[in-house]
């Protein structure tokens, strides 16, 4: 099959596979290499806890590049230890070909110049870092970053259910683990700022309302959690004009709406950021990825298998 003939039959694949118009093969071209670019790929999965080699084994199936990002939405297990035991995890993932970008969770320690951390700057927004592992940064909250031109706030932290269990016995418990009033202050006038309109939400916790109840655990007493937290961000959430809030901390997988509760599962931040749009992002990527691999038009597009690892 000649290259006239692959485009051909290549549109003709893609106009059955989206149920769309017909398209040049000028636009595939550049609609394929949009979509299937390195440096357009934002990945995301929730808490890691130290646990990486599904991360690991995912970036490695995925074949991922310096230029992508990989969101962890917080308690990546990065800072708990701040002993040669944090460093060993830093040093795994720094062998990784990809920027790390990872919330303040719950359990773990905020990333200051008293830890070695310097502020930098990365996709418009301020981040931690450490020179010594330029790939692993931390978002800072109220700060916002654009991924595939949308527009970002981070708000991390949480309240620890086991928090007396960790100081009875004498394992680490972070007194600043939730937003303080400051970090508040902060993310409320940066959403005035923008009269109150963001295309993405990145958060540890999430909106009281969305609180998975089924998961919890029948031990932990929950009049006794604070859940401040989840109060504010429930308030925030009843005035924000956004697209979609992706939070962690509740180790589930869940949607409903617009939001959506991640844990090991993955998923990408696509061009347009609503449900509708990041659902057909994927389904196309899929679909144009098996097209691509199997008529070879774009030599130079980036290997896309194993697909089914997004959703």
């Amino acid at each position: 099959m000649d290259r006239e003939e692959a485009a051909k039959e290549l549109m003709a694949m893609l106009e059955e596979a989206q149920e769309g118009p017909y398209y040049s093969e000028e636009e595939v071209r550049a609609h394929l290499l949009e979509i299937l670019a390195p440096r357009n790929q934002v990945y995301m999965t929730g808490d890691t806890h130290g646990q990486f080699e599904r991360v690991i084994e995912f970036c490695a199936r995925r074949e991922v590049e310096p230029e992508n990002t990989f969101v962890i939405l917080g308690d990546a297990g990065l800072n708990y230890y701040n002993d040669r035991r944090d460093r060993k995890k830093k040093d795994q993932l720094a062998q990784v070909p990809i920027t790390f970008f990872c919330l303040h969770g719950n359990h773990e320690m905020r990333p200051s110049e008293e830890l070695g951390y310097e502020v930098a700057e990365y996709h418009g927004g301020k981040v931690w870092m450490q020179p010594a592992y330029p790939n692993i940064l931390f978002a800072i909250d109220g700060e916002v970053y654009d991924f595939n031109g949308n527009s970002c706030i981070v708000i991390g932290g949480a309240y620890s259910v086991d928090k007396y269990y960790r100081l009875a016995r004498g394992w680490s418990w972070f007194p600043d683990e939730q937003p303080s009033e400051e970090i508040k202050a902060k993310v409320e006038r940066v959403l005035a700022e923008r009269n109150w309109k963001i295309d993405i939400v990145l958060s540890h916790t999430g909106p009281l309302k969305y609180e998975p109840t089924e998961v919890f655990l029948p031990m932990i007493d929950q009049s006794t959690v604070d859940k401040s937290t989840e109060v504010w961000l429930e308030q925030i959430e009843a005035k924000l004009d956004y697209e979609r809030w992706y939070f962690a901390h509740y180790h589930t997988e869940k949607e409903v709406g617009k939001i959506r509760i991640m844990h090991n599962d993955y998923t990408m931040i696509p061009h347009e950021a609503s449900v509708a749009a990041e659902k057909d992002m994927i389904r196309r990527m899929h679909r144009q990825a098996e097209i691509v691999e199997a008529l070879g038009l774009l030599d130079d597009a980036p290997n896309q298998k194993n697909g089914d690892d997004i959703s």
